[in-house]
């Protein structure tokens, strides 16, 4: 089957690496975005839009981060100050926390550092979302506090139509979020397989949507994985990526609704090929 186009929504390496200090650094413009969002940014940055805000993110991550991370142990103690300072003014955090990182802050301990001195946590799959730990020391959250509110405003809701519209009543529990560990990445070639389907078939085009505020699949990483896809940028006028002020599903904020919807349409509108058009080079 020939396809015009794909859409890839919160989307993950797809199999392309990106290990080591290149996956940490990858987050730290979501780190920005989940500062921003939480009002504990520099005030200047704070005072700023977050779609004007994140390509400077992103260009310092990239341009002068990477580079610095690459040298490890062995960078200068003056150009490890700076770096620090940096990306502790965009992240949200105390630069001394970046240092005892080694300029790679884990997502995972970013949750619990962000506002450890409001004693609150962020949420993984959305980081607008909050919680309360036990106590307020360690690298680890209880919880995941935006999966907390969606059960509880999901769960409802489904069981009432099934049970109350469709008349359907049963015993048997409904998964809002099944058990899907362990992850299984052996062979894993979705990027290389659609490199291939793109380069084989001239009107195939991919759309990635991502949200800001997501932090199991951030939006640089997938990003990243769009500017990787294909190495020779033959094909980057085929790839688009449109990011939302939402996280994982985007779709739960209405405006994000309603703006994905319509990248959708324009997606499918740009991706459809003239009348009688040769697939061919």
């Amino acid at each position: 089957m020939y396809l015009n186009g794909v859409v890839l929504v919160s989307p993950t390496e797809l199999g392309i690496k990106r290990d080591g200090i290149v996956a940490d650094a990858l987050a730290l413009p979501y780190f920005a975005a989940t500062a921003w969002y939480q009002k504990v940014l520099p005030a200047d940055l704070q005072a700023r839009d977050l779609k004007d805000l994140l390509p400077e993110v992103e260009a310092f991550t990239v341009d002068e981060l990477l580079p610095a991370t690459a040298r490890g142990g062995f960078i200068d103690a003056q150009a490890k100050a700076r770096i620090a300072a940096k990306f502790a003014r965009y992240a949200g955090l105390s630069e001394a926390y970046v240092l005892q990182n080694n300029l790679s802050v884990p997502v995972e301990n970013f949750w619990k550092e962000l506002l450890r001195k409001q004693g609150k946590t962020v949420g993984r799959l959305d980081s607008r979302y909050l919680g309360i730990d036990r106590t307020d020391a360690g690298d680890k959250v209880d919880y995941n506090a935006e999966l907390t509110s969606w059960l509880h405003s999901f769960a409802p809701a489904i069981n009432q139509y099934l049970r109350v519209e469709l008349g359907y009543k049963t015993d048997i529990k409904y998964n809002l979020f099944g058990d899907v560990h362990p992850w299984d990445f052996k062979n894993e070639k979705t990027g290389e397989n659609l490199r291939l389907a793109m380069a084989a078939n001239p009107y195939l085009k991919v759309m990635i949507q991502s949200g800001y505020y997501d932090g199991a699949c951030t939006y640089f990483d997938a990003k990243y994985t769009m500017w990787q896809l294909d190495p020779s940028g033959k094909m980057k006028d085929r790839l688009r990526f449109e990011g939302y002020r939402s996280g994982h599903m985007m779709y739960l904020r209405s405006e994000d609704l309603a703006q994905a919807n319509e990248d959708l349409r324009d997606f499918i509108r740009q991706a459809t090929p003239a009348p009688n058009a040769p697939a061919k080079y």
